[in-house]
């Protein structure tokens, strides 16, 4: 909720100042959509696969335990640092702190299997991203990201309809064209993956799912958000404090927030 602003790199560095906010804010995606990533993306048993942007490990955390080799390229040297605290115990997980805009492999290194990004390919220049991929993949490799956004299911909660007008108060309203989409109608970024000319058999599924906090698990969460930890003090001084007096009217002082994602998988031509 609420407006996002600055530039795409000024806002990628901000989660630097939350990393060990982040790895306990951050919802889980649900295990469906890594069954489906596997299947869809053709890997066995064994694989290399390289994370894009890999934050604190969310999403490495999952294929790590199923058994795959990951190399994770993550730009904040504070999250790559947390990152390597949760995946210490798996030997065949490396955490490398660099721009993948910029990474090479070391030299000899096969090629990948798989490159994935999660919550992050939207950081990514999309005119170097999408061919850098294609070069680090083996051919017939795929490419896969997916975004956790919020969502808006017919019967979902309606705090945050009644809390954008603080927002819109404290001059951070959404962007007209963000809506309150709903999970089916959650965009995709099929036509831009196709328009590359470099992948194809490009295949989308959709997963939602609910996740319950009180108040002060929804502010920690909502400052892990690019847009609220560069919004002045005042701002978020004036909307937490709404955000607490609001949920403390409720029986349970709980609120439910849905999250939805499209999970994009294309093979490598």
């Amino acid at each position: 909720m609420g407006g996002h602003s600055g530039g795409r790199d000024a806002l990628r560095q901000t989660f630097e100042s939350v990393a060990g906010q982040y790895h306990r804010a951050r919802p889980d995606y649900p295990e469906a959509l890594y069954d489906s990533l596997v299947s869809l993306a053709g890997l066995r048993g064994t694989g290399d696969l390289l994370e894009v942007g890999g934050g604190t490990g969310k999403a490495t955390l999952p294929l790590a335990r199923r058994g795959y080799r990951i190399t994770v390229v993550e730009l904040g040297a504070d999250l790559a640092a947390q990152a390597r605290r949760n995946l210490a115990h798996f030997a065949g997980v490396s955490v490398v702190n660099g721009n993948f805009e910029t990474w090479a492999p070391p030299a000899g290194s096969p090629p990948f299997d798989l490159v994935y990004a999660a919550t992050a390919w939207h950081w990514i220049d999309p005119a170097i991203g999408y061919r850098k991929a294609c070069e680090l993949l083996r051919p017939g490799g795929h490419l896969a990201f997916w975004s956790a956004g919020h969502v808006f299911p017919v019967g979902g909660d309606s705090f945050f309809r009644q809390i954008q007008e603080v927002y819109d108060e404290i001059g951070e309203g959404k962007p007209d064209d963000e809506g309150y989409p709903t999970p089916d109608a959650l965009p995709d970024q099929r036509a831009q993956l196709e328009a590359t000319g470099l992948f194809e058999d490009v295949r989308v599924r959709r997963f939602d799912w609910e996740a319950v906090y009180t108040a002060e698990e929804y502010i920690a969460l909502l400052n892990t958000f690019s847009g609220h930890i560069s919004m002045p003090q005042w701002k978020r001084d004036r909307l937490y404090g709404e955000i607490r007096r609001r949920l403390a009217e409720r029986p349970d002082g709980r609120l439910r927030r849905h999250w939805g994602t499209a999970l994009h998988v294309a093979r490598r031509i």
